[in-house]
C-alpha cells in the first residue's frame, strides 16, 4: 500500500505565495485596500471618545502606548495625536467596547 502525502492547506498556500514572488500570479488574489487618513480630533473629542469608552487618561494611554502625560496634552490642546494615534483613536471612536478588558 502506497502512502500519499497530500499537502496541508498552509504548503499549498505557501508554494501559491512562492509562485506569486517568482511572477505567477495564477494561484493567487491580491486586493488593494486604500484608507482615507484618520480624522483630525479636537481636544473636546478625544475627552469625549475616552469618556465614551468609560477609560481614564491612564487606561487610554495604555492601550494606545503613549504616556498619560500626553492623552493629558492632547485633551487640553498643547499637542495633537499622530496619524497612528488618530487611526486607533477613530477605532475606538467607532467601537469603544476595544478598551474593555477581554473575558
Amino acid at each position: 500500500m502506497t502512502k500519499v502525502n497530500k499537502k496541508s492547506a498552509i504548503e499549498e498556500s505557501v508554494e501559491q505565495f512562492t509562485s506569486y514572488l517568482h511572477g505567477d500570479p495564477s494561484h493567487v488574489t491580491v486586493n488593494t485596500v486604500v484608507l482615507d487618513d484618520p480624522p483630525e480630533y479636537k481636544p473636546e473629542d478625544i475627552k469625549m471618545i475616552r469618556q465614551k469608552a468609560g477609560a481614564t487618561q491612564r487606561v487610554l494611554a495604555e492601550m494606545l502606548a503613549v504616556s498619560p502625560r500626553t492623552v493629558e496634552a492632547w485633551e487640553v490642546g498643547r499637542t495633537k495625536p499622530t496619524g497612528s494615534a488618530r487611526r486607533l483613536l477613530q477605532l475606538v471612536d467607532e467601537n469603544p467596547k476595544l478598551l474593555q478588558p477581554m473575558a
